[in-house]
């Protein structure tokens, strides 16, 4: 993978794109990568289709596997987690925002 991504990097894609999903951001470090779901999924550690709902938001992840993909991907550890979290609010209706502090 590339080298790690900083802070800046998710908020200028979110700048671009509006609020980012960790699965919108899966899917667009894949493409970035030119990687196909089968060889992603495999270095992720899941499944095709899991990675396929995770992209099209029909399955979440627990903030330990968004650390773990995070940690495979050689991106921050923190802003998976973050959006991880800000999914699963997202998804019940709970309109605040997350951000963390290590």
């Amino acid at each position: 993978m590339r080298a790690k991504k900083t802070k800046n990097t998710i908020e200028t894609l979110e700048s671009i794109s509006g609020s980012l999903t960790l699965g919108s951001l899966l899917h667009a470090i894949r493409l970035g990568e030119e990687m196909a779901q089968v060889k992603f999924a495999a270095l992720l550690g899941i499944s095709k289709q899991n990675l396929c709902d995770i992209e099209h938001e029909r399955r979440f992840v627990s903030p330990k596997m968004a650390e773990n993909f995070a940690k495979k991907t050689g991106y921050s550890s923190n802003q998976f987690v973050r959006l991880c979290l800000q999914d699963m609010l997202k998804r019940d209706g709970i309109p605040y925002e997350v951000e963390l502090v290590a």
